[in-house]
């Protein structure tokens, strides 16, 4: 038996921001149908290395997959497999470092379409990595974006990500000093850092402002404060199910007795319009991303369809 093996460089040949985002939209429109079963992340440790685990299976695509990745002291290394539903084969198996970028980005443009005023047109961000790079681009790709305002710790790095981004996003992308600049006055606000306590006040964020956070998935781990969760009106998670076991913003509001899950939604709801991601103008809403399987899935249904069409990839026994 034989699959199809895609590198980096292939997946970045084969799809684009914009198309990632139609993807993860349909995903979660199909996971609201009860389409999809999304099975939480697990973790083996061992020494020096964590193998984390994560499966679902998409019944609108014929696919059931996994996405597989190791963390160490040298970094993180991925890899999504998926599997045709009917004969059990391995299809594809991707080198999926930027195909998680993208899926984690492209759940924040669906999350801010559904759930940002239309006219947003500010956005501040804290976090320069990977994961802010298609952060940016993907809520560009949703609202016409007049200027961003980026905060890092590093002020060499953050000057060129602002350079870098400005010709990515054709927009005016500028590092500031501070998370408070960043933050305050902003439509759209992205958290996307590996901080373990929170980055900015929620009493900077302006009536209206519509957050996204999406750096931690350990309940260890919280980039938003209590603040912030108590000043939202509308709260959305990828996934409820999975936030309870990694969403570390939600655990001191919960204990605080200022937020409760039978008061958050599930954005496939909101993107299945059985709910609205936002009440009115002057109300903050806030979109929490852990990083989901069947976005994984969905997006190797995709790299597959597009590989066999442009004769892309090779042979993997």
């Amino acid at each position: 038996m034989s699959c199809l093996f895609l590198t980096e460089q292939d997946v970045a040949d084969l799809i684009d921001m914009p198309r990632s985002i139609e993807i993860i939209e349909e995903a979660f429109r199909q996971m609201a149908a009860g389409r999809v079963n999304n099975v939480p992340r697990t973790r083996a440790k061992g020494p020096g290395i964590i193998l984390h685990s994560m499966s679902a299976a998409a019944d609108y695509l014929g696919l059931i997959g996994w996405k597989n990745y190791t963390t160490t002291r040298k970094g993180m290394l991925f890899h999504v497999a998926a599997y045709d539903v009917a004969s059990g084969e391995m299809q594809i198996l991707i080198e999926a470092n930027l195909l998680g970028q993208l899926r984690t980005g492209a759940a924040t443009g669906v999350a801010t379409r559904h759930m940002s005023r239309k006219s947003s047109s500010t956005v501040g961000l804290l976090g320069t990595g990977l994961q802010a790079r298609t952060q940016v681009t993907a809520v560009c790709s949703v609202r016409k974006i007049d200027r961003v305002e980026v905060f890092g710790r590093d002020e060499e790095r953050r000057r060129r990500f602002a350079e870098e981004m400005c010709k990515e996003c054709q927009t005016d992308v500028v590092p500031v000093s501070s998370s408070q600049q960043a933050v305050s006055g902003k439509d759209i606000v992205i958290v996307a850092t590996s901080s373990k306590t929170p980055v900015f006040d929620g009493t900077d964020l302006a009536e209206g402002t519509h957050v996204n956070a999406i750096g931690g998935n350990f309940l260890q781990k919280t980039e938003v404060d209590s603040e912030t969760i108590r000043r939202s009106g509308t709260i959305v998670c990828d996934s409820i199910e999975q936030c309870r076991i990694e969403a570390g913003e939600f655990v001191a509001a919960l204990n605080e007795g200022l937020v409760s899950w039978d008061s958050m939604s599930d954005l496939s709801d909101v993107v299945a319009r059985k709910i609205s991601g936002r009440k009115s103008d002057d109300e903050i809403t806030l979109f929490k991303s852990v990083g989901l399987a069947m976005e994984d899935v969905a997006m190797a249904g995709e790299l597959l369809k597009q590989a066999r069409k442009q004769s892309r990839g090779s042979r993997a026994l």
